[in-house]
């Protein structure tokens, strides 16, 4: 287990920009957060390049560190969901349609649990290994995170046809 070098980080880092932009832009749906997002998740990796034991790790642990500045933003935006009196009179509640009926905003309306598995797992293409150092979680959970996921898709998207 070799420590990475600066400039071995830098690298990378430059390499993959257009990868981080299109990860945080999947959460956050917004040029400006999701290019602060990137920068801010760049500017903790460079502060903390010694916390990285293993180069081979880079993307799970760069991966991490994105993630959680994407969740940091939306934690900042304070975003209030209501729930209509009809909803909650019915007993249950069910996972909202979004508007323009999209994978993507499908995925948005996943529990962010369940939505961040599904973007690791298909749009950066991550291993569910991966995914289980990046969220920190066991890999059975990430497994039942995904199938649960993929089931609302499916259910939503079969519901249309």
């Amino acid at each position: 287990m070799a420590h990475i070098s600066e400039s071995e980080l830098t690298a990378y880092l430059v390499e993959d920009q257009a990868r981080f932009y299109r990860l945080a832009y999947s959460y956050l749906n917004n040029r400006e957060e999701a290019l602060d997002a990137v920068q801010t998740a760049v500017c903790k990796a460079l502060e903390k390049q010694d916390s990285l034991r293993d180069a081979g790790a880079i993307r799970t642990w760069f991966t991490r560190i994105l993630v959680n500045a994407c969740m940091d933003q939306l934690r900042q935006r304070k975003r209030v969901t209501f729930v209509p009196p009809e909803a909650l009179d019915a007993g249950s509640y069910e996972d909202p349609l979004p508007e323009d009926g999209s994978l993507a905003s499908r995925v948005d309306a996943l529990p962010p649990e369940v939505a961040t598995i599904i973007r690791l797992r298909f749009y950066e293409d991550l291993s569910l290994k991966e995914i289980s150092g990046v969220v920190d979680c066991p890999l059975s959970t990430v497994k039942t995170r995904l199938y649960t996921g993929l089931k609302k898709l499916r259910i939503a998207v079969e519901g249309e046809a």
